[in-house]
């Protein structure tokens, strides 16, 4: 999924404001779902970040597009761990124009979804709906 960095996701340097990244990381999994004409929360049954490990490497600014690629690193019957990786694919900024075509990674997480039944709070099963779409992430 590609973002564009506006005003309202920067700070008054027109840096990216930190917390906007995870931001982006959720986007990108709701989209997942989208993207398969279903949405992520069914018949009560959606996901819940139980865990996050986030890095930042390079700071994107103001006009940036980003990329947010999504992988699975592993599936159990009722949580995942997934890698999400944001990369600078085309930045305003950049003087040489050849460094601009190259993506450079600016901020990486591995996160683990719970998958949970809303009306209950428990823990439930990963529905085949949801497995089908984050078999689509497999990389083998």
């Amino acid at each position: 999924m590609k973002i564009r960095i506006y005003y309202e996701d920067t700070d008054c340097g027109g840096i990216v404001y930190h917390t906007n990244y995870l931001k982006y990381c959720e986007r990108a999994r709701s989209e997942m779902f989208f993207n398969a004409n279903t949405m992520p929360l069914q018949n009560g049954v959606g996901f819940v970040v139980k865990a996050m490990q986030i890095e930042f490497h390079y700071p994107a600014k103001l006009g940036d597009l980003l990329e947010v690629q999504t992988q699975i690193l592993e599936q159990k019957s009722a949580s995942l761990n997934l890698l999400q990786t944001i990369y600078l694919v085309d930045s305003k900024e950049s003087e040489n124009a050849e460094d601009s075509k190259k993506p450079k990674k600016v901020f990486s997480a591995t996160i683990t979804l719970v998958c949970m039944d809303s009306c209950t709070h428990k823990i439930a099963k990963i529905p085949l709906w949801a497995r089908e779409i984050f078999d689509t992430l497999r990389k083998d």
